[in-house]
């Protein structure tokens, strides 16, 4: 759902040929109706990701965008629950890794060798002057500090590695009162991800084309 769906209803209507993930699939019935391979995938599973990659088998895959992630509300120190609080890096910076190791020898059969990771602006240490969003924001900064590994691990093997800010996106996870729509966001990427450059490798944007200070 939100901008996940969205990115596959974009990138099936460009002609590309999109593989959805999904916890249940049976229940992913909008992904289904994009024309998009719907395949399961719980990204805090390491037996899910690894069968994930049996599936695939040798398949290439030009473009990874990891995007699965989570906010539980944890205002203060003393409102964090520690189990969600395990879960939200679990799902959000552990989770990437899972995905990206398990699909790596993909990426490496494609022509494009992109990987785009959906961070946010809460992720930035610089830009951190209010606190709050425990657990969310100290994911966030570990999948940058991630991506920022694997720019400088596979940029040798011509492998362009990026985090993207969505912006504050009218989801289920965004609500109601967020200024931006999923379609505006997703379309923000898809600019993002289709100019990027070997001088990008490694580089922090927002959905606007504009690089964000970590």
């Amino acid at each position: 759902r939100g901008i996940g769906l969205e990115l596959a209803r974009q990138y099936s209507s460009a002609g590309w040929h999109v593989i959805g993930t999904a916890r249940k699939p049976e229940s992913a019935q909008e992904l289904k109706a994009l024309g998009a391979e719907v395949m399961q995938l719980d990204v805090t599973d390491l037996a899910s990701a690894q069968r994930l990659s049996r599936e695939l088998g040798t398949r290439p895959i030009d473009l990874l965008i990891n995007n699965a992630g989570i906010l539980p509300m944890m205002r203060s120190l003393e409102e964090i629950d520690m189990e969600e609080y395990e879960r939200v890096m679990d799902v959000n910076a552990v989770g990437p890794v899972r995905v990206t190791r398990s699909v790596l020898p993909n990426l490496r059969a494609g022509q494009i060798r992109k990987i785009v990771n959906i961070t946010s602006t809460l992720g930035s240490i610089a830009q951190n002057t209010s606190g709050s969003f425990y657990g969310y924001r100290e994911s966030k900064a570990a999948l940058n500090m991630f991506t920022k590994s694997l720019a400088a691990d596979l940029g040798p093997e011509g492998f362009t590695s990026i985090v993207v800010h969505p912006g504050w996106v009218r989801t289920d996870m965004g609500g109601s009162n967020a200024p931006t729509t999923a379609e505006e966001s997703v379309r923000g990427i898809r600019r993002v991800i289709d100019g990027l450059s070997k001088a990008d490798n490694g580089a922090f944007f927002n959905f606007e084309g504009e690089r964000m200070p970590w």
